[in-house]
């Protein structure tokens, strides 16, 4: 039982993908942010003790003001999972077993004390500790994609790689409850499937499935019919099973087996070799059977429940391919998906599921949902960024707030990269207008120098628009709102996609302009929408709104102010030096302009 009414809750993510915390307070999401940003160290897993300090600092309270604190996982239900697969899988699985076992013993199974221990060292000596609750993996997915979302009834699914034993569930969410529908079990995974394949294809499990959902236009599924009659068997409502012998996760170290480099024709391609058509391909191949999977399962939940909304959250919903074709095919009416869809997300879940179990009320703003834009980290006054160009000697300007829009849209139209610095950090993997380097979209050049003069990563990679919310659908082929780049629409007015038959393959195909705004159109003449709203982010709606009165286009290209490897900055010391450490041509700190030259 939840026990009575807790006003304050605490939610915490850790030990496993991308800690995190987030604070709720009355209902309302006030703090949220991921320990990544603060360690600088990508997708830490360690336990979010910077982010539980700066959660409570910003909001003036102690550990010991909190009525309850809840972690996102059942602890024991994970350790059962290891046993028994690695028990059903001996002896092969010895050696991994061997090799997970102390970290888990140490970490999962003395959880709570390892818990209150750190929660101890924020709180200081002999401060009483506020209850400590659990929550369940999915359970806490579903609560982040359902109670922030605008629906007061949605059908919920969720969809990653493996939480405690399920890697897939489906939900009701009315007013302030979530009933479950039913899940699938582990090792029955579209998450790591889709990992799986990003092993195979050479990127890095857990931050290269982007990778794969970029190539994926440059090829032809090719594989697809493989997959489908050796890898999955997929049922007609969605649900699926996989054919164990070609995975290695349940018993080995590695993902893919002897058996499926051998179904698909080779090894494992090594992440420095050159990406060829085979490996687009590939990639091509995973994302069509991704799209068939959640398609399935969605009109399977659509008739079961007759719901007309749907919402989401899971890793997979990261999968923005997917989550555009949902919206293009209308299998629902309404269609939100939680921005930090994947572990980070389960802190929010996890607070939220707290408030209403224990009798809470669902709250939300008058428009839309309770995210605030996923604006929900640290934020830097305009005196403090001040203060810290002044205190490093930095040459800058600090302008008139009112000329920032008109100084800055300036410089972008005449070619310029600007990092931009402003307000709270985002909650999630995306940046959306806080912490953000951008562009000009109509500058055919721009995608290949931002990708390999400033973010350091492979030349295939696409950038998203962002677009004022009002204009969003005179350039793209989008019927809602986006305003967490998390659907891929079409770009109107592209020109035709460059055939193969024109001789141009592969990366080549990177060359072709393909519409007025090349640097964020990919090469299928899709884009990873951000419409943004006036309402929620009123100082990135005036740049863009500048940059339109400048030029007629009220586009830019946003994308993540990190550089690869790195996480998101969240500081003017983490922004300062990835503009000194990168080609980027202007920095703005609040209302304070910094310009390379200079």
């Amino acid at each position: 039982g939840w026990g009575r009414r807790v006003r304050r809750i605490l939610g915490i993510s850790a030990y496993y993908h991308d800690a995190a915390a987030a604070l709720v307070a009355d209902g309302r999401v006030v703090a949220a942010a991921q320990e990544e940003r603060f360690t600088r160290r990508r997708h830490d897993e360690r336990f979010p003790t910077h982010a539980v300090r700066w959660c409570l600092e910003s909001q003036g309270i102690a550990l010991a003001d909190l009525d309850a604190v809840v972690f996102y996982d059942k602890p024991f239900l994970k350790f059962e999972r290891l046993l028994e697969t690695y028990l059903a899988c001996a002896p092969h699985g010895l050696r991994s077993f061997v090799a997970a076992m102390p970290v888990w013993i140490k970490e999962k199974l003395f959880l709570k004390s390892e818990l209150r221990r750190e929660l101890r060292t924020i709180a200081g000596e002999g401060a009483t500790l506020p209850k400590l609750l659990f929550s369940e993996h999915h359970l806490s997915h579903a609560a982040s994609a359902f109670f922030p979302g605008p629906f007061e009834r949605a059908a919920v699914l969720c969809l990653d790689g493996v939480g405690e034993w399920a890697t897939a569930s489906a939900w009701v969410g009315e007013g302030a409850r979530l009933r479950p529908l039913w899940e699938l079990h582990f090792q029955h995974s579209l998450g790591l499937l889709y990992s799986a394949f990003t092993y195979y294809t050479g990127f890095k499990v857990n931050s290269g499935e982007y990778k794969v959902m970029g190539l994926a236009p440059y090829g032809e599924p090719r594989y697809a019919d493989l997959i489908r009659s050796h890898l999955v068997d997929v049922k007609p409502d969605g649900t699926f099973r996989l054919d164990m012998r070609y995975f290695g996760y349940a018993t080995g170290l590695r993902m893919t087996t002897e058996r499926f480099h051998a179904l698909l024709g080779g090894p494992p391609r090594r992440p420095g070799d050159p990406v060829d058509q085979r490996t687009m391909d590939l990639a091509a191949s995973i994302q069509q059977v991704t799209d068939d999977i959640v398609l399935r399962l969605a009109r399977t939940l659509r008739r079961e429940t007759g719901e007309r909304n749907l919402c989401l959250a899971g890793g997979v919903a990261l999968n923005c391919v997917s989550n555009g074709l949902l919206a293009r095919e209308g299998v629902f009416d309404g269609l939100w998906i939680q921005p930090a869809a994947g572990d980070a997300g389960g802190a929010l879940g996890a607070a939220l599921l707290a408030w209403h179990e224990t009798g809470g009320a669902r709250t939300r703003d008058g428009a839309g949902d309770a995210m605030s834009g996923a604006l929900l980290g640290p934020q830097w006054s305009d005196d403090e960024a001040e203060a810290f160009c002044r205190g490093h000697g930095l040459p800058y300007e600090r302008l008139d707030p009112a000329v920032v829009s008109e100084r800055v849209s300036g410089l972008l139209a005449g070619g310029a990269i600007v990092g931009w610095m402003q307000g709270c950090m985002e909650f999630g993997p995306r940046a959306l207008g806080n912490r953000s380097i951008l562009a000009d979209p109509r500058n055919p050049a721009m995608q290949r120098d931002l990708n390999l003069k400033i973010k350091f990563r492979e030349s295939f990679r696409p950038f998203a628009p962002a677009v004022l919310a009002e204009e969003a659908p005179a350039y793209f082929e989008l019927d809602r709102p986006s305003p967490y780049m998390l659907l891929v629409a079409t770009v109107r007015h592209a020109g035709a996609a460059t055939p193969a038959a024109d001789g141009v393959t592969g990366l080549e195909r990177l060359k072709a302009v393909r519409s007025a705004l090349p640097a964020v159109t990919h090469v299928d003449r899709s884009a990873r929408v951000q419409t943004v709203d006036r309402r929620t982010n009123p100082r990135f709606h005036a740049l863009i709104d500048a940059f339109r009165c400048r030029t007629g286009v009220p586009v830019l290209v946003n994308t993540s102010f990190n550089v690869r490897g790195e996480p998101i900055v969240c500081s003017p010391t983490d922004a300062y030096q990835c503009f000194m450490g990168t080609n980027i041509d202007a920095l703005v700190l609040g209302s304070c302009l910094l310009l390379r030259e200079a």
